[in-house]
């Protein structure tokens, strides 16, 4: 096979994993210390949401801008080596302006943060401490709250907290800061370079805590009241049948 049919097969097949596969982003600055620094290479996730996966608390994001997050940055003008590596998948787009957050709260999610306190999610407080910068609070440069998540957005932060314009700072645009799940270009799995830094990126344990998620905390006790009516309906016909025979 000759070389240039070779060089356009990998050309395709890096484009299609590109497109429906992974990505690589670079990490362009402090706001995710120290789970990630600045000038880090992640692979992000871009084949589950095909699947009608949405992103879910604790999942490191990559996210185009919604809007006025970064209208006071300046996107420097790539050269042709990386145009060509953006345009095969392994550098970020040389075009749009994308963010990586982490998702704290989902559609439908309540979550807020007062002076001095935690931040929490439908009433359940987060223990922060296995991801949140070293010396960092909570909040504490801009407390927030009682926000409700609007469905089909996510509510996110960065790990660097008091150096992480993230959705704290936008809540004067629509949806409150909050992001829509069509911005979303994957999840963040990994970080790939460089090499000495290589790690998985979980979600940490606090996010999988008990009664996190309101709505099933509330389906419980939902089907309880459902199963409760029949059950009355059912002793109500037994004592009627009682009285009547006799």
């Amino acid at each position: 096979m000759e070389l240039p049919l070779l060089i356009g097969i990998a050309l395709i097949l890096a484009l299609l994993i590109k497109t429906f596969l992974v990505q690589a982003f670079s990490i362009p600055s402090d706001s995710m210390q120290n789970t990630l620094q600045r000038g880090d290479r992640v692979l992000v996730d871009k084949l589950t949401p095909w699947f009608g996966s949405e992103p879910q608390r604790g999942e490191v994001v990559v996210f185009h801008d919604p809007g006025g997050w970064l209208e006071d940055t300046a996107t420097p003008e790539p050269n042709a080596v990386q145009k060509f590596l953006s345009f095969i998948g392994l550098m970020p787009s040389s075009e749009e302006k994308d963010l990586i957050k982490r998702v704290v709260a989902v559609g439908g999610d309540t979550v807020e943060c007062k002076e001095n306190g935690p931040v929490t999610v439908n009433g359940k407080s987060l223990d922060e401490k296995s991801f949140i910068f070293p010396g960092n609070t909570p909040c504490n440069d801009k407390p927030f709250g009682p926000i409700k998540v609007p469905e089909g957005r996510i509510f996110v932060m960065g790990d660097h907290r008091q150096n992480s314009l993230d959705s704290r700072y936008h809540q004067e645009l629509p949806g409150q800061g909050t992001v829509s799940n069509d911005e979303v270009v994957g999840r963040a799995v990994a970080v790939a370079w460089p090499l000495g830094r290589w790690a998985t990126l979980p979600v940490p344990d606090t996010f999988d805590q008990p009664g996190l998620n309101a709505a099933a905390a509330m389906a419980p006790a939902a089907l309880g009241v459902a199963g409760a009516v029949p059950l009355v309906l059912w002793r109500r016909r037994r004592l009627t049948a009682r009285r009547t025979a006799g």
